[in-house]
Order: structure tokens, then sequence, then C-alpha cells
């Protein structure tokens, strides 16, 4: 029986690689560089000799590996990639590429999904089977999973839950090209955006220790955990976008617990607290006690995950 898996994340800047036990144990991990000049066709190769190293330097045969699990930046369906603009590929199959320079079983996924999948194997979702993870960064991703298996979509678009439309008001484009998008209002810098819109609309007499110049999510939630006026409203505006959004998603999906990850979860429990409290305002009513959680693995969901889906 196969002992070991690879969970590997392609990021714009570097790959992070995982050596794995298929009880889901990290044995090791490691980054190398993401080659992305002449359309980045050095990066799959340049995945396969680390891969090849690791082997050698562990003394583990090729039979003892489940797999690779690959999570990629972009709509990932059956191990195809249309496209991945941060990383310069256009079509990719990244199974049968990846595949034929290891010899070794391949499963490709979007990073998000993958992220999602690693929290509900041995993060904030360990134990359970139905997940909603969103990650709140400089975008919001999301990942959905239903009965231990990521939501792919027809397209690969599953679980794009930062590009749900939340906001009619919003007139320059989010990074998909449309408007009012969830990304928008409630990522890290959407939470910048809505501070810099509250201050522009504040009483001038009005006090505030949030310094406007240079805000981040971070500065916003500190504000907000000492009391001041106007990061309140702010957070209460982000809140009320999350929470309503994840309600609408939860009526679909029905999940047994949501996890929030990414920067913007570093607030912890307070972050917790006011979006569970706009979630159970409006969520149907079986589903206003679905417990909304922290992430629990930070930068490592993504080699998680992909670990795990090597092994599916």
């Amino acid at each position: 029986m196969a002992k070991y898996c690879f969970g590997i994340d392609i990021g714009g800047t570097t790959v992070k690689c995982g050596l794995f036990e298929t009880n889901g144990t990290l044995v090791e991990k490691w980054e190398i560089p993401t080659h992305k000049k002449n359309g980045g066709e050095q990066i799959l190769p340049d995945v396969a000799e680390t891969i090849e190293k690791k082997l050698k330097e562990k003394g583990i045969s090729k039979e003892e590996v489940a797999g690779i699990g690959v999570g990629v930046p972009g709509p990932v369906r059956h191990n195809k990639l249309p496209f991945a603009v941060n990383l310069g590929w256009g079509e990719m199959d990244i199974g049968e590429t990846l595949g034929g320079l290891t010899g070794l079983p391949v499963r490709a996924g979007n990073d998000a999904n993958v992220a999602a999948l690693g929290e509900m194997w041995k993060g904030g979702a360990e134990g359970k089977q139905s997940v909603i993870v969103v990650t709140l960064g400089t975008g919001v991703g999301g990942g959905i999973i239903i009965d231990g298996h990521i939501v792919e979509g027809s397209h690969g678009a599953g679980g794009e839950i930062g590009h749900a439309h939340v906001e009619d008001d919003i007139h320059d484009p989010c990074g998909c090209g449309n408007f009012g998008c969830l990304e928008q209002v409630a990522s890290a810098t959407g939470i910048a955006r809505l501070a810099r819109e509250e201050y522009a609309k504040k009483d001038p007499k009005e006090k505030t220790i949030l310094e406007i110049e240079g805000v981040t999510a971070k500065t916003v939630f500190d504000a907000y955990k000492k009391g001041d006026a106007l990061a309140e409203r702010v957070v209460n505006r982000f809140a009320k976008y999350l929470g309503t959004t994840l309600a609408s998603f939860s009526v679909v999906v029905d999940p047994e617990v949501i996890v929030l990850g990414g920067g913007v979860s570093k607030a912890g429990d307070v972050l917790v607290d006011i979006v569970s409290r706009y979630f159970r305002a409006v969520a149907f009513p079986a589903i206003k006690q679905t417990p909304i959680v922290l992430a629990q693995l930070g930068n490592d969901a993504g080699i998680y995950g992909s670990a795990r889906l090597a092994l599916d």
C-alpha cells in the first residue's frame, strides 16, 4: 500500500511543496521559486525535479507514493486549466504533463478549492464533510465541499464566493471585470475601501483614532477593538456584506461549518462574532446555528488540501 503523497501549491512567486504520509502527517515542507519566463514552461518540470530529489533524499520508491495533488490559481476542470494569468500559462493539462514527467498519478484543483479541502481534512473543519471556506485576503477566495468532494462546477468556477454580486453602487470594476463583487467590499483591500468611504462622509467634528492614510484591514480592526465609532461602522458594513452572502450560499449548500481564513481572519474571534451576527439575522431558520470558525492551517492549507486531493 502507498504510504506517501505530495501536496503542491503553485503560486505566482513560489511553489510550496509538502511530503505527507497518507494519514495526513506532514513529513516535510519546502519551497522552490516559480519560474514564469517563456509562458511558465519551466514550472511543472521544476516541480517534477524537486519531487524526484525528495524521493531520492528520503529513500522512497515511487511504488510507495499514492500520487501528487496540485493547487493552481485558475479554474480547473478534470485536471485541465484553460488559463492561469499569474503563471503565464495558457491551456494546460496538468495531470497529463506532470504525470508524464514523474510517472505518478496527478490530481489538480483550483488553489482556493484545494485550501478548503485542506481545512476540511486537517484544519478548522476537521471531521466535517460539507463545508464552506472563505479566504479573506487581497481578494476573497472560496471553496465549497459537499460530502467530502470539491464543487468544481461545469466551468471550474464552483465556489467563487468572492464574485457574488452584493452591491449596485460600485462603479469601478472588480478584477474579474464585473462591478459590485463581494471581493470589492469584504477583502482586505475592500475593508480599506469602506474605511475611506466612511471617513469621507463623517462629521468633521467626529474624533477617530483611525489613520486614514495607509489604512488597512488590520488598522480598522485594531481601532474597532478599541471602540472607535468610525471603525465600528466600517466593520459592520463589511460584516453585513459577508454575513448575508454566506447566508445565501448556505441555503444552497447547507454546510456543517463555515470557515474563515486569509489575512483578515487574524482579527480573531471578533471577526467570527460580528459576521455570525449578520449571518444569523437573515439565514434560513434551519441553518441559523451553523457554526462559523477560524481557519487553522494558515499558508499550509494549500499543500494539505493538495495532498488530500491526491488521495481521492
